[in-house]
């Protein structure tokens, strides 16, 4: 690569590095497909590409000695030199990396593994990394950002949530700053003079969310404001990569202000009204997994009929359009009867806060769209907040491939691999494991509703408590996690719950959730990238046991969760308990098949249920994978039409 390959701010390629054409074009998903392709071919032939992988990393120790015996000053100054001279070429990238492993060892007491270097190149390959839970990716996205600001290029890390944006940064900075380098954080409360802080430091860790609006806020702020925030898109590493690309990918991003409140409170209350009086089956159908409300010729009949009363009455001039009263009516319709309390979102002091889906977390300044947030709002007798106008709107689809140079990391990539090459043109290397995993992966048991499985988990988890193994139970929403709670609380288990209510205290709980005898309640928020450190002892017990009580709408997501047991070589085990009332089942199976199940759940073998359990998780992750494809679709429509009168201005 040459120098002039490298975006750095500056004369050449300006004060915001971009690039201008996003997503990436036809040939280089192309390009991206083949070296997929050329990736699992290396996966099937994993001793002819181990080979290559240990010859790899002799060089790396080679170099890594030869720099030992250097000056550490004048051995920074030099591999520095030769990065901004001739790039990320493969011999330059064995000298860099061999450089910050030898700094990490230094100054983090934290030698890095091999597999964690070959993490390391290839996201500066621009490659996502496909590495097992556990196997130290916080260092090995260090190590990549170290490599890539050494360049010159400003380095965004994104990850999942405010909590591992802060801790990892924290543990980055003595690595940062003994090869000369600064590191910033941006979190959700920051205001814009702390962002500019940290968005001029060479590495910037932020969540996407935060990212995305921060970059709409300089697209609209123009020369007449204050700076921008962003340097550029220069080089992106994305952290809990499937989850930031993929799960989270399905609805855009939209900046946007209040509007006034009156209109959007009688609008709420009069669509509220009317769908009270709709009947369910002949008024209006409701889809569950799409989280929608469709009226039906009967309903539409009705709505029509009322609509003149409705105008009057309403300050909304929304009824006297067909079209928008029908959707005001059936958002309405699915504000009542699907969106439930402690499951999508929380009551706090006189607000709605959502709960994130995929990270069990308060979503905090999100709000819905197209007056659901006001619906809710009344629904659940709060003041209703003024309605929102779209300023900019963005979806990760977009903005993502427009880093000039984009690489990430994951445990759970595999399953998603065609989508990233087709989406992001992002490749997918499997790094080995660095030691066997010794997780146990025990039956998967289903119960016919949620009495008998709490009652049967509760059981379970005493049981296990009893002999001093530690226990991590999951489940899907906060109010199951209370509901389990009192079970425990009845037999005297002492125990601890994390959720979006009390998520403030998740570091003190996560750090107690592998000691012995420990037993952990909680939502996805101990997913991805919580690491849970055993106690003394709690490795001859057979180390932490995860009780799985949720079905993920992607299996990745279920392999996430049992990937906190058994990290890093330890031993631990995972066990599956659900019920025919879990959300995803009560969804995707057919009701005469849930009811010829329930007298036999109990009974059925493990592999049945796994069998079971597989058809409505596949539907599932059919359909988020054709919603997104759709707000792709939509984006590229936009885009063109945006083109289009660019040309005509």
């Amino acid at each position: 690569m040459t120098r002039a390959e490298l975006p750095v701010p500056g004369l050449l390629w300006g004060d915001r590095p971009e690039r201008q054409r996003a997503p990436r074009q036809l040939g280089e998903r192309c390009a991206a497909a083949l070296r997929d392709a050329g990736d699992r071919l290396a996966d099937a032939a994993g001793a002819l590409q181990r080979r290559r992988d240990a010859a790899w990393l002799a060089q790396v120790a080679t170099v890594q000695l030869e720099l030992a015996a250097i000056e550490p000053a004048v051995a920074l100054r030099a591999v520095r030199d030769t990065l901004q001279r001739y790039g990320l070429t493969p011999v330059v990238q064995v000298q860099a990396l061999a450089l910050v492993a030898l700094a990490a060892q230094r100054h983090l007491e934290l030698a890095p593994y091999g597999t964690q270097l070959l993490a390391a190149r290839a996201v500066l390959d621009g490659r996502l990394a496909e590495m097992a839970t556990g196997e130290g990716k916080t260092l090995a996205v260090a190590l990549a950002a170290t490599v890539g600001a050494l360049a010159g290029m400003p380095v965004h890390v994104i990850t999942a949530n405010d909590y591992l944006v802060a801790r990892d940064a924290q543990r980055l900075e003595p690595l940062a700053a003994a090869l000369g380098l600064s590191v910033g954080c941006v979190v959700q409360a920051d205001g814009p003079e702390a962002r500019a802080r940290a968005y001029a430091c060479d590495i910037t860790y932020v969540t996407a969310k935060e990212l995305v609006f921060d970059y709409l806020r300089d697209g609209l702020g123009g020369a007449a404001q204050a700076p921008a925030l962003l340097r550029g898109l220069c080089m992106a590493i994305v952290d809990e990569a499937d989850a930031i690309l993929i799960d989270e990918a399905r609805v855009p991003l939209i900046l946007s202000q209040r509007s006034e409140i009156a209109p959007a409170q009688s609008h709420a209350r009069e669509a509220l009204r009317f769908a009270r009086t709709l009947r369910a089956g002949i008024d209006f159908e409701l889809d569950a997994e799409a989280l929608g409300a469709a009226l039906t010729e009967a309903g539409r009949g009705r709505l029509e009929r009322a609509a003149e009363s409705l105008a009057g009455v309403c300050a909304s001039p929304a009824w006297r359009h067909r079209e928008h009263r029908e959707h005001a009516v059936s958002t309405a319709l699915a504000a009542l009867h699907l969106y439930q309390r402690e499951r999508h979102y929380l009551v706090n002091d006189g607000q709605i806060q959502i709960i994130d889906a995929s990270t069990g977390r308060v979503a905090e300044g999100r709000v819905w769209s197209n007056g659901l947030q006001q619906l809710i709002e009344v629904k659940e007798d709060c003041e209703p907040t003024a309605s929102m106008a779209t300023l900019a709107q963005l979806t990760y689809q977009r903005f993502f491939p427009r880093y000039v140079r984009l690489g990430g990391l994951s445990g759970t990539l595999r399953e998603a691999r065609s989508e990233l090459v087709a989406t992001y043109g992002l490749s997918v290397r499997r790094v080995p494991l660095r030691s066997a995993c010794r997780r146990t992966v025990g039956p998967t048991r289903l119960r016919p509703n949620h009495t008998e499985l709490w009652a049967a988990v509760a059981q379970r988890i005493e049981q296990l408590q009893r002999s001093g193994q530690p226990v991590l139970v999951a489940t899907d929403s906060v109010a199951e996690v209370q509901e389990l709670a009192q079970r425990l609380a009845l037999r005297g288990v002492p125990h601890a719950v994390l959720h979006a209510r009390n998520d403030h205290a998740e570091a003190d709980t996560i750090a107690r959730a592998g000691q012995r005898g420990a037993v952990t309640v909680t939502t996805n928020l101990c997913g991805r990238g919580t690491d849970i450190e055993l106690g003394p002892g709690v490795e001859a017990l057979g180390g932490l046991q995860v009780i799985c009580c949720q079905l993920n709408g992607a299996r990745r997501i279920d392999r996430q969760l049992a990937g906190r047991a058994a990290r890093q070589g330890d031993a631990g085990a995972v066990e599956t308990w659900l019920s025919l009332d879990t959300t995803l089942l009560a969804h995707g199976l057919p009701a005469p098949v849930r009811a010829l199940l329930r007298p036999r759940a109990a009974a059925l073998p493990s592999w049945a249920v796994r069998l079971l359990l597989r058809l409505p998780q596949w539907s599932e992750e059919q359909r988020q994978r054709q919603q997104r494809q759709r707000l792709i679709a939509q984006d590229e429509r936009i885009e063109r039409q945006l083109g289009f009168l660019g040309a005509i201005e």
